[in-house]
Parts: structure tokens; sequence; C-alpha cells
């Protein structure tokens, strides 16, 4: 359940990156994607993922796509969370069997 600070965040998050990109070309179409560390997505997110998960499960006739496309995007992020993370340690002699293990 995302909280109304999460909501917040996120909306600001996206507020920042449509600013950030307002000067593109009217050729683009630019929909900020607002997604916090832990999970909840902001309120433009959410609307894009639903239309695209709607036009992948009308093209390929399966009522799981959306789902497998919200999945596709959480390992995105997860995985990305991981880099940013290991990114941040050092590697040095004691850390090296636990990092390769990761």
């Amino acid at each position: 359940m995302m909280t109304r600070l999460s909501l917040v965040c996120t909306s600001l998050a996206e507020l920042a990156k449509r600013r950030k990109h307002e000067n593109l070309d009217s050729s683009f179409i630019f929909v900020p994607f607002g997604v916090e560390t832990l999970g909840p997505w902001g309120p433009e997110a959410r609307a894009l993922f639903k239309e695209l998960s709607k036009r992948v499960i009308e093209s390929t006739g399966d009522p799981r796509a959306g789902s497998y496309l919200g999945q596709r995007i959480s390992l995105a992020i997860q995985r990305g969370n991981a880099a940013s993370i290991l990114g941040t340690v050092p590697r040095c002699g004691g850390f090296e069997d636990v990092l390769d293990f990761i």
C-alpha cells in the first residue's frame, strides 16, 4: 500500500523529470516514470504501465502479459538497486569471496 509520503515523493520525482526534459523536441512523447527504491510507483508511472499492459495483452492475446511486463520492470529496478549498492562497496581482499557469490 502506498503511503502519502511515498506518493508525494514519486510525484515530485516525476515533476522533476518532466522539468528536466521539457525542452525535448515535440516529436517525442515523454512520460516520467517515478519509482521509489522500495517499490511505490508514481501516478504517471502507474498510468503508463496500465496503458502498456492493456496494449501488450491486446497484441498477444495473453491475459498474463501485463503481469509479465510488471515483473520485468520490477526486476530491472531491483537490479539497478543492487548495482548501486555494490558500486559503493570497496573491492578489497576481505570481501572478494562474498561479492563474487552475490
